[in-house]
């Protein structure tokens, strides 16, 4: 069972003990607080996957006028974070104004306790992927605005991967992207599609491996209202989103064999049907894909379907990892600078001779999204104009367990969790359960690091 963080709001303790005893059967892990104040202090020191907050506090009213304050509020603090609000009033007004609001759902008291279970891991999984549709759609309007995306490229390793994209850009090929972890398999993704003749419209992104099996078919395909319970209106899928354009589905080697065969009736006719619905629509979508397992191997395992990874890998993209360009390392050590100059109000516009030579023989074993993580902490860090070899926190194989020592926490879990990837060849399930985690935490906070 998912260990879920679930955030309970109520003033009234028996209420909260009767929730907690409910969720903890599940699983799932609780925090319970009784006033408005005490969410806004759990949300800025934690980190949860949904709210599930009552409407009326302290004061003697039933109009739920607290509640929505609070509600504003929590969208300040946390825009992505889920919220379900509770009413023993059942008031149609104050749900519609507590959807209005920002709330996902709403539920009265008494509950039915299969239904708010129910509830609750629906919001949490559809969550996800609305965090990461909103992370695409701020991309593509990047994107739209600058052209092409930024490539530096310029080591001998990366000059066939070079030539390959821009030989296989503009078809309608479809392209698979493999690559240790952090090595910019989502950029190459996001160039692909802006160098080719579907630019003008949509790139859909979705981690297909960390979709649950309740809510694979729903974000892929769509459903329509009554599909299921709470499908309340029709939902459009990630492939009719993207038809005449691009769908990246990241991590496919993570999906689940149930699921690559729903996948791979898509992508073999060009027909789907929404979830709960008899009709067959058709898309023209170009399907580019990403992985960091060894898809092969897993196929010689029989974890992952051969059909579907020849309808996936018509063309393979492999990027080398970064300590086998290392050429490329002042460049994109530059480039990060550049975009994070004035972020932290200090002045630092280079580095040091050192710090660069310490750049270059790190071993980088979270690839290019670890050396951008480096140069943030080292322009936080920086006292004066140059980047200093200490400022850039780096660390070696023989530091052991002192590695830690000086770093923020937000440093450490970051840490933690890119150890966590690399041991497990990027697997988010067996980092989660390593790190005592759900797979749905762990990607939080790899959004909140930008993992």
């Amino acid at each position: 069972m998912a260990s879920h963080q679930i955030l309970l709001a109520d003033d009234q303790q028996d209420i909260l003990d009767a929730l907690e005893i409910l969720l903890s059967g599940e699983g799932w892990k609780t925090t319970a607080v009784t006033s408005p104040h005490a969410v806004i202090e759990k949300l800025d020191s934690g980190d949860y996957d949904i709210l599930l907050m009552d409407m009326n506090y302290a004061r003697d009213t039933t109009g739920g006028v607290e509640g929505l304050d609070l509600l504003s509020r929590v969208q300040a603090v946390d825009p992505t974070l889920p919220v379900i609000v509770m009413t023993a009033w059942g008031s149609v007004e104050g749900a519609v104004g507590a959807m209005q609001r920002g709330a996902k759902d709403y539920i009265t008291k008494p509950w039915e306790n299969e239904r708010l279970v129910h509830l609750l891991r629906t919001h949490i999984e559809l969550g996800q992927a609305v965090q990461k549709t909103q992370r695409l759609e701020s991309e593509n309007q990047r994107l739209k605005k600058t052209g092409l995306p930024t490539l530096i490229a310029s080591a001998p390793s990366m000059k066939p991967v070079l030539q390959l994209m821009e030989r296989v850009a503009p078809s309608d090929a479809n392209v698979l992207i493999t690559g240790e972890h952090g090595t910019g398999k989502e950029v190459v993704a996001n160039w692909m599609h802006a160098a080719s003749d579907r630019s003008a419209n949509s790139l859909v992104t979705v981690n297909a491996g960390g979709l649950s099996e309740g809510v694979f078919e729903s974000e892929i395909f769509g459903h329509v209202k009554g599909a299921f319970t709470d499908a309340k209106t029709d939902r459009v899928g990630c492939f009719e989103l993207a038809d005449k354009g691009t769908l990246f589905l990241d991590e496919i080697g993570n999906v689940p064999m149930a699921q690559q065969a729903k996948l791979l009736r898509v992508l073999e006719s060009g027909e789907l049907q929404r979830v709960g619905s008899s009709k067959i629509r058709k898309v023209n979508v170009r399907v580019l894909s990403a992985t960091n397992t060894d898809i092969v191997a897993a196929v010689e395992e029989g974890l992952f379907r051969e059909d579907l990874l020849y309808r996936l890998n018509t063309v393979e993209i492999n990027l080398p990892p970064l300590r086998d360009r290392r050429e490329d390392i002042p460049l994109l050590a530059k480039f990060f600078l550049e975009q994070l100059q004035g972020r932290y109000g200090n002045a630092v516009t280079e580095f040091s001779e050192p710090a660069m030579q310490a750049l270059v023989q790190h071993n980088w074993p979270g690839n290019v999204r670890e050396l951008a993580h480096v140069i943030e902490r080292a322009v936080l860090m920086s006292q004066g104009e140059a980047v200093m070899v200490h400022d850039l926190g780096l660390r070696s194989k023989s530091d052991g367990s002192g590695a830690i020592d000086g770093l923020t926490l937000d440093d450490a879990e970051r840490m933690l969790i890119e150890k966590a990837l690399q041991k497990f060849d990027g697997n988010v399930s067996k980092a989660a359960e390593s790190l005592g985690l759900s797979r749905s935490a762990l990607y939080r906070r790899m959004q909140r690091f930008d993992l």
